[in-house]
């Protein structure tokens, strides 16, 4: 599954650990997500896209 997170992330000046706080993760589990190598949980992918001001279906796509 590709996503845009990486993207949003930087575009909104947040670092990988800033966002690994705010969803509850650590951020290998960010950056693992980031490259295509985790897809995230249902709740999690919920979190990352109210933190990131988007929608999860416009955070991932199918790959």
């Amino acid at each position: 599954m590709e996503n845009r997170i990486r993207e949003l992330r930087k575009a909104a000046g947040i670092s990988q650990e800033e966002l690994a706080k705010q969803c509850g993760v650590t951020r290998q589990t960010i950056n693992a997500i980031e490259n295509n190598k985790y897809d995230p949980t249902l709740a999690l992918a919920f979190h990352l896209a109210r933190v990131l001001d988007t929608t999860v279906d416009s955070l991932f796509t199918p790959g």
